[in-house]
């Protein structure tokens, strides 16, 4: 092979040499400049939503007394009483009011929010029905009443069911029912004491646990239009209300 050959062919060697370096570090250049267009989206995106997240929690929202905000939470209640806590949405609500869906994002920032609304309404609206009962004539048969309202049985269903979706919801009714569970005790617990029966014959909260019970599955066997034996199980727990009543009053 001539010189010149040689050195043509050295040459073409060191640029192919060459190339396959460039093109190494083109390409490692390439890679790092896509992960850090990746990693700013990404930054810029969590900021997006973080923006978004403090918006959402400064932004304004109607006054709590406000007559339009009642009209609402009165809607999603009876949404959830009739078609049950599935069937609540902004628009539902909103139809069921006659107002715009939009007033119920203006005072409520989300559906959880005007779910707790209805909760703590009907919570603290129960909590009274029980202290004016507890402290009437005839507490055992107060308390008999309330507990059997058939719509607050319903209410307790829906929100029980919600709960299992929704862990903020599931803690404050917790803490209303071990309000209302304490006051239903004390009261009971007074009635017994006065018709000479002792805890150890009958503790209180045995008591409450079969009155409540009662009351709940004929509210869910009536939901599914299942009437039988409940017309006899209400009687026979009105008789011996009206002769643990009796028993205190003698």
């Amino acid at each position: 092979m001539s010189l010149a050959a040689l050195q043509a062919e050295h040459l073409h060697s060191y640029a192919v040499r060459l190339l396959s370096t460039e093109g190494v570090e083109v390409a490692r250049s390439q890679e790092q400049q896509a992960r850090a267009g990746a990693a700013a989206r990404e930054r810029r995106r969590s900021a997006r939503s973080a923006d978004n997240e403090q918006k959402a929690s400064t932004r304004r929202i109607g006054a709590t007394d406000s007559k339009t905000r009642a009209r609402l939470v009165d809607g999603a209640e009876r949404l959830m009483l009739d078609k049950g806590y599935a069937s609540v949405s902004s628009r539902r609500v909103a139809r069921e009011a006659g107002l715009k869906p939009q007033l119920v994002h203006y005072y409520f920032r989300t559906m959880d929010d005007l779910f707790l609304a209805v909760l703590r309404r009907r919570a603290e609206e129960s909590l009274d029905r029980y202290a004016h009962a507890l402290a009437s004539d005839r507490p055992l048969r107060a308390l008999w009443e309330v507990t059997t309202d058939p719509r607050g049985a319903v209410f307790t269903m829906e929100f029980a069911a919600l709960a299992n979706h929704r862990k903020a919801i599931r803690a404050e009714i917790a803490a209303y029912a071990e309000r209302v569970r304490q006051m239903q005790l004390d009261g009971l617990a007074r009635v017994l004491d006065g018709a000479g029966i002792s805890a150890e014959v009958c503790p209180p909260v045995v008591a409450l646990q079969a009155i409540t019970g009662i009351t709940q599955v004929i509210a869910l066997e009536e939901a599914l239009g299942i009437r039988t034996g409940h017309d006899e199980t209400l009687a026979f727990v009105e008789r011996h209300i009206e002769q643990l009543e009796e028993g205190a009053a003698a």
